[in-house]
Formats: structure tokens, sequence, C-alpha cells
């Protein structure tokens, strides 16, 4: 089998694997054989037993969620910090000037279409859910407090701010950029298929090719699949809360399968669409609108104090990073476990969908400049987003205004709940809705594009109608989890997909390892 002549600045490895080698034809889809039947089998196992034995299946699941929680934090902080400490090293490091395709290589979107994708898909959909509800139940005391800090008092407001941002700062991002980092340098510069087993190749060789190598790609697609099935079944739940809670609209199940079709619907359509017609077009839109409404926020809700919470939010990330990224010693064991390890395992069962989606659009980009992008400008926005949103809802708790001056009472409506007591809410809830809304669809558009790239052996030309088969099952399997079981089977799936991070926590502390050997392989080509 031949080869193609590497490009300036690119040195392939030896081996004669190419993407979409080991597939197989079947109803017209180009799969990967073993990884598409045993993920298919083990998904639809998961989710028939979810809806057939919903509360059982909670039970199990929530307990082997609660497990790996609870005997492995210290795994989970540990490693958070490591995958911080090695994004922010390659910064500075020579390696930092290694293009990705090749020291000829050009970036394919510009750098606002890029940001706005990798920002979709990492973590839009989140901010809208927990911008408003995660300051407020820190600031009261809903679920524990960080650190143990008194609820309510003057420190409250800072630790608040600060542990948000902590959830939704370095950490995470830094857990996407090593997965995006390493698929893109093995793929664009190794001339590898882009899938999560290529990047184990410079430390297992040909084995990634084997039976190893499925198990990474298995553990990543059942991983995306719950996540974004859960994540579309919750996100009907909270469309819905604000729909009745706008215009009352009955928020039943029939409401909810309506907005999930529509996702889906709309899914297919950007699916079909491309890359460049599809995902980043939607990302375009979906930043622009985020943007109009942070503005229209600051502008008509109390400017002052959202301005004094933007310093009250950085200097309490800053001043508590250190902290909270400790794990011995720790006495405020509801917030730590309930929150910070239940939020590094989400981030990492994630960590497939969103690294080999932020890898797909960033070609051509340096190691330093994807860092940077991918680690510290969303570390800034998010700053800037949760003062606005959690600024405002805190200094209307402390104001004794509206339903959140109670705490928190169910999750989905702590936005709306702020948007009532700020002129024009009609308006600025409206457009939270569509925001998340389409938020929801570029996250099931991009999820789709990259279950389709790992069950098809890396192969990014698969035929179109594979990426439209992952978006109606991403939508078929919420419905099925919201009408067999509802929040319990929901619940039960997510928790499946939480409990794959522990394996995957592991996985991504040797990519680390494997990564740095590739990319110091390549500093030949450094000028």
């Amino acid at each position: 089998m031949s080869k193609e002549k590497p490009a300036v600045g690119r040195d392939e490895y030896d081996t004669d694997y190419k993407a979409g080698q080991d597939n197989v034809q079947f109803l017209g889809l180009d799969v990967h054989n073993p990884v598409f039947g045993i993920s298919a089998f083990i998904i639809f196992a998961f989710v028939i037993g979810s809806i057939a034995f919903p509360d059982s299946a909670k039970e199990v699941l929530m307990a082997a969620r609660g497990w790996s929680i609870n005997n492995f934090d210290w795994f989970y902080m540990i490693a958070g910090n490591i995958f911080v400490l090695f994004c922010l090293a390659l910064i500075f490091l020579p390696m930092g000037k290694i293009r990705l395709g090749g020291t000829d290589a050009k970036a394919e979107h510009s750098t606002i279409a890029w940001f706005c994708m990798l920002f979709a898909a990492g973590m839009g959909i989140g901010l809208m859910f927990w911008s408003v509800a995660e300051p407020v139940a820190y600031y009261t005391g809903w679920y524990g407090t960080p650190l143990n800090v008194e609820a309510r008092s003057p420190e409250a407001e800072s630790l608040a701010m600060g542990a948000t941002m902590f959830h939704w700062g370095l950490h995470p991002w830094a857990i996407y950029a090593v997965v995006a980092l390493a698929l893109a340098f093995f793929a664009y510069n190794k001339g590898l298929p882009l899938t999560i087993r290529s990047a184990f190749y410079p430390l297992f060789g040909e084995r990634v090719w084997g039976v190893l190598g499925h198990f990474v790609d298995i553990l990543a697609v059942i991983a995306t699949i719950f996540g974004l099935a859960t994540s579309l079944g919750f996100g009907a739940q909270q469309a819905t809360s604000g729909l009745h809670f706008l215009f009352d609209i009955p928020n039943t199940l029939t409401t909810q399968i309506v907005v999930i079709a529509v996702v889906t619907g709309v899914a297919i359509i950007s699916v079909a669409r491309g890359l460049d017609g599809g995902v980043k077009l939607l990302s375009n839109i979906n930043m622009i609108i985020a943007a109009l409404l942070a503005i229209f926020v600051l502008i008509v809700g109390h400017t002052g104090a959202i301005f004094g919470a933007m310093g009250t939010t950085l200097v309490g990330y800053i001043e508590n990073i250190l902290p909270l990224s400790n794990m011995v010693g720790r006495e405020d064991e509801t917030f730590y476990h309930g929150w910070t390890v239940f939020y590094w395992a989400w981030w990492i069962s994630w960590s497939p969908f969103v690294g080999m989606f932020i890898a797909r659009v960033s070609r051509g980009r340096t190691v330093r400049e994807f860092i940077i992008a991918v680690l510290l400008v969303p570390t800034l926005v998010s700053v800037v987003w949760m003062a606005i949103f959690g600024g405002s809802a805190i200094e209307q708790v402390q104001q004794g205004t509206g339903a959140l001056a109670d705490g928190i009472g169910e999750v989905s409506l702590a936005m709306f709940q702020m948007f009532e007591h700020l002129p024009l809410t009609s308006v600025i809830s409206f457009i939270a809705i569509v925001l998340v809304l389409v938020f929801f669809v570029t996250s099931s558009d991009s999820g789709s594009l990259v279950i389709d790239g790992i069950t098809a052996g890396g192969k990014t030309d698969a035929p179109m109608s594979q990426r439209i088969f992952w978006a109606v099952l991403e939508g078929i399997i919420a419905v099925a989890l919201l009408v067999g079981g509802g929040s319990e089977a929901l619940t039960a799936i997510q928790a499946a997909a939480i409990t794959i991070g522990l394996p995957f926590t592991l996985l991504l502390l040797v990519m680390c390892v494997s990564l740095f050997k590739g990319l110091k392989s390549d500093l030949k080509f450094v000028k």
C-alpha cells in the first residue's frame, strides 16, 4: 500500500494503516468493524435497560457514578491540574511553534469563525444553563458552599463567582485542549486517521489498530452519544420550562418531544449542508445572538454592579484557584464531590466529542496559537459572561428581589427568573430560548460529525447519510428515554457517561505523554 509523500514540515509514522481500512459496507453505511457494531449493541442495551427499568437502572448507574467520584476524587483532581500545567507549558516550550499540518499549512477558517465553532461545541449550552443557577447556588448554600464559606456572607460572593469560574475556566478547557491537540497533531502532522486511537500510536505502535484501539474508540462513542442524548433530553426540559414561563405553553412530555424533533430536524439540515454551511454558520449565529443577549442584559440591568462583578469574578477565580484545586484535607465534601469532581468527570467524558470536533477545524494553527485560543480566550470570555448573568443574579439575591432571593428552586428556570426582574423581560427571555435551541442544534450537528468519524475508522468523507443517521439516532434516544423513563432514565444514562470519565482520565494522562513524544519528534521542523 503506497503512502503519500509527506508535506513540508511533516514526518509521517511508518505505518500502512489508512483511515477506513477495516470498514465494512452495511445498509449503505461505511462503518468500522467492530467499533460500530459493539458500540451500537452497548448503546441500545443501556437505553433499553434504562427505559424498561428506569428506577433500577438509575440506582445501579448512580451507584457506579458515586463509587467512581467518591473513591477517585484525588485522581480526577490531580489529573485536572496536570492537564492545565501541561497546556500552559506548551505555550512557552519551543514545540509551541509547531504548525498543525506542517510548516506550509494554512488555516482553513478565519480566527473568529474558528473561535465561534470551538466555543459553541465546547460549552455554549452549559453557560446558558448554569451561568445564573451556579453562582446563586454557591452564594446561598443550595447544595454545599465552596470551601465551607458561610452562605450569603461578603466572602461568599467572591468565592461563589470564583468557584463558578473554576468549573468553567482553565481546567475544563485544558481537558478539551489535550484531546483536540493530540488528534489534530497525529492526523495532520503524522498522517494517522482522525480518530481517538491514533493519539496513542507513539507509545503502542501498530497495536492501536487492534483490540486496544477498538476499546478506546468504543468508549469514546458511548460517552459521546450518551452525553449528547441526555443533554438533548434535559435541554428539552429546560426549553419547555422557559416556554411555559414565557408563553404559558404547557410544560408536558408532548412539548418536550416537539422541541427535540425541531432541534433534530434543524440539525439534520445543518449536517446535510456540511461543515461550512452547517456548524460553522450556526456557530457564528450563536455567538452573535449570545453577544447581543449579554450586551442587552449589561445595558438594561444594573450596569455598575455588573462591571463590579467582573472584577469580583476574576479576582475570586485567581485567589481561589489553588485552594479549589487542592484535594487534601477538604472539609466541604458536599461541594467538592457534588460539584467539582462531578464536573471533572463530566468534562472528561465529553472530551472525545469536543476534542475531536475542535481538531477537525484547527488545521493550520500553531500549537501556541491553538492553546491560547482554546484555553485562555474562552476563560476570559466566560469571566465576562458569568459576571453579567451570575453577577446580576447574586445582586437580585442580595436585594431580596424575586424568586432567586429564596435560592434555587428549579434549576432550569433560574435564568428566566432573573430576567423577570429586568426591563423587556419577554424579549430577553425569548432571545435566551432561541439561543438555547441553536446551541443544542450545533451540539447535535458537531456530535454527529464526531461519532461518524470514529465509527467510520477516522474517515472524514463518509456518506452524508451516516451523519444524518447519527443526528436522528441522538434525537430518537432522547425521546425514547423521556417517554420510557423520564428524568430517571435520563439521569441513569448521564451517570453511565460520567462513570466512563474514570477510565478516560487515565487515557488522557497517557495521551499527554504520547503527545509530548510526538511533538518532540517534530521539533526538527521548527524554524
